[in-house]
């Protein structure tokens, strides 16, 4: 028996963004567990797919349908899994998009919504999982960064300001947590192969790609498969590890930035532009 079968069995567990790519294989690694879910997405038809996926046999599975930028939507669905459970044992904030412009060509609305779901959507929902997670034995808050969220790129100011919060929210909560029952993760996946790309939102003459070219480009690079990055996720979950990397890549851009702190802009600018 694995580690993570071990650990997650008879559980309790909610994750958002679960309708495809890391939140899907999260969702399954955790039901074949024996972990109960309740989980969210904003796009029924793909949330209703990763249910289909999972055995109901193994754990109980519960979704609903929540736009992680509205901060009522998130709280009525903590108020709905609280009148299922009465502890949670690990809050999984993964939901995210993207959205490619360069600063000057980016519009206040674009740039809004992505803070509104990447950032504050793991803030909102935060708070209102919070006493259900306080109730655990032992619970986990993981939110899901990015390597972007330890580097900054070029077109991606609204996303590193995003990823780079979600960073510094998650080490504040280690701080204040770290004598409680509440662990606290910072995820910083690097590559990896989810449909961000083509769905996300781009302004600029330089970011006019069509969502296939998008997504054609981003999968040359993302080598980890959504399963790879869930077992890497879980695995340090169980261990209790405060930053969980994601990816050779990422392990490369982290190395990057302890050798290069203040210069490392020379790589990423030119990686870009290629």
């Amino acid at each position: 028996m694995s580690l993570i079968e071990r650990y997650f069995a008879g559980k309790t567990a909610a994750i958002s963004g679960a309708g495809d790519g890391i939140g899907r294989a999260l969702s399954q690694r955790l039901n074949a567990a024996g972990c109960h879910l309740w989980l969210s997405d904003i796009n029924p038809e793909t949330l209703a797919e990763t249910c289909a996926s999972l055995d109901d046999a193994r754990g109980r599975v519960t979704s609903q349908v929540v736009d992680c930028g509205q901060r009522d939507a998130l709280f009525s669905w903590a108020e709905a899994v609280s009148e299922d459970t009465n502890r949670l044992d690990a809050l999984f904030n993964n939901a995210g998009v993207g959205y490619g412009a360069r600063f000057a060509d980016s519009s206040e609305k674009n740039f809004e919504w992505l803070i509104d779901i990447n950032f504050w959507g793991v803030v909102h929902a935060t708070r209102a999982f919070l006493p259900l997670l306080k109730q655990s034995e032992r619970a986990h808050l993981v939110n899901i960064s990015s390597i972007f969220g330890m580097v900054g790129i070029p077109t991606q100011s609204a996303y590193n300001a995003a990823k780079f919060a979600v960073r510094g929210f998650s080490e504040s909560l280690q701080a204040e947590y770290m004598n409680s029952n509440l662990f606290v993760s910072s995820v910083h996946p690097g590559g990896v192969q989810t449909n961000i790309a083509r769905s996300a939102r781009t302004d600029g003459a330089g970011n006019m790609a069509d969502a296939d070219e998008r997504d054609q480009q981003f999968r040359r690079l993302a080598k980890t498969t959504p399963e790879r990055a869930a077992d890497i996720i879980l695995r340090g979950t169980a261990r209790g590890k405060r930053r969980i990397m994601v990816g050779w890549d990422a392990w490369l851009i982290l190395q990057l930035t302890k050798i290069l702190p203040t210069r490392y802009h020379w790589v990423t600018a030119r990686v870009a532009d290629d």
